[in-house]
């Protein structure tokens, strides 16, 4: 499949082996690995890092063979969901990281089309959410208020 702003084709990966339980070395049980979930919750780890520590630290493959729900779902029966979604948070991030370089690099016209791509990005996701509910209908990305949004 293609890039969404190039013409070019992505590299490919590993593949996860084709699983429907858990593995029998992994002896952690569906409620252990949902109350390490709330756990690290609480550190303020995001959803990915939650999955990343379980997986090497506390030898959970995925949390949904262990548990057959996703951390997200977890999260949600916890009430511990982030008001704006994971992946939002990281464009909206790398989108304030390249307006403070354009603010010190104003003729870097390079990063000036990453920020248009970037922002792009957002508006699409921003539209997805609001559609599936995930977001209220009146949320919008603004750069100037972009750091308080995030840093809620």
């Amino acid at each position: 499949m293609a890039k969404m702003h190039t013409r070019k084709k992505g590299h490919s990966g590993s593949t996860r082996p084709m699983r429907d339980s858990a593995p029998e070395w992994s002896g952690a049980s569906a409620e252990e690995v949902e109350k390490l979930v709330v756990k690290l919750r609480e550190k303020n780890l995001s959803q990915s890092s939650i999955g990343l520590v379980l997986r090497d630290a506390h030898g959970v493959p995925r949390v949904k063979l262990a548990t057959g729900k996703k951390v997200g779902q977890i999260l949600a029966e916890a009430k511990m969901t982030p008001k704006v979604p994971e992946d939002l948070t990281n464009l909206i991030q790398k989108a304030l990281r390249l307006r403070r370089h354009l603010d010190a690099n104003p003729k870097d016209v390079h990063n000036r089309r990453s920020l248009q791509n970037c922002e792009s990005k957002i508006r699409r996701l921003v539209n997805y959410y609001r559609r599936s509910g995930v977001l209220p209908q009146d949320w919008t990305y603004r750069p100037e208020t972009a750091e308080i949004v995030i840093s809620r």
